[in-house]
């Protein structure tokens, strides 16, 4: 049962942003409140509101659950670059890597002069970024990345608000560069990512089976 009472916005989120943390259909978080699954209350206009923290409890037995078993696929940990000046897409991402089937390295930055500050670290395995962002924004990071040999096969994922002649304004995206639009589709996200996991693991081991 939902209850209708009042509370602190910032606490609680939309059950569509729900699905998308949990990586499930809105019919599901829908069904699972009215299980009791999820705690969710109604605003005073009829709109549901998931506890945050309800659906942080669900994500850490989906973990738990992990724990046991063997990853096949990816042996080691595959390092992420998320490029994003949006908290609410950050937090996404985070939530979508917590408990994801791959051990995952996650790491953020605000802007295209952190990434570029952070890539200048270390590389990671696969950098996502968005394009409009305050100061340096993604495609300026990218065509400064593009002339560093080190960065030459780097796996980008472009994720934007724009539209696709907007995109096509700033000009030519580097030819390992995929571009995916917003609202996110986690699920195409988690094939598409799957697939560079699996790639670079079969690169590894040709590479250690030619030493």
């Amino acid at each position: 049962m939902v209850k209708t009472i009042n509370k602190p916005a910032d606490t609680y989120i939309s059950t569509r942003i729900a699905a998308q943390m949990l990586g499930v259909s809105l019919r599901t978080i829908q069904l699972w409140v009215e299980s009791g699954a999820l705690q969710a209350w109604k605003t005073a206009g009829g709109h549901r509101k998931v506890s945050c923290q309800s659906v942080e409890e669900v994500i850490k037995k989906r973990q738990e659950s992990l724990r046991t078993e063997k990853y096949t696929t990816a042996p080691s940990p595959f390092h992420v670059l998320l490029v994003e000046d949006d908290e609410g897409i950050r937090q996404m991402f985070k939530f979508f890597f917590t408990d994801w089937k791959y051990p995952v390295e996650f790491d953020t930055a605000d802007d295209g002069f952190d990434g570029l500050v952070k890539l200048a670290t270390y590389k990671p395995d696969l950098l996502i970024t968005d394009i409009t962002m305050p100061g340096v924004n993604g495609y300026d990071m990218l065509k400064f990345l593009e002339k560093s040999p080190q960065f030459k096969n780097l796996d980008v994922i472009i994720i934007t608000g724009l539209t696709a002649d907007k995109v096509e304004e700033y000009g030519p995206l580097p030819r390992n560069a995929t571009l995916f639009f917003k609202p996110l589709s986690f699920d195409q996200l988690d094939a598409f990512i799957s697939s560079i996991i699996t790639k670079k693991h079969q690169e590894k081991q040709v590479a250690g089976s030619n030493k």
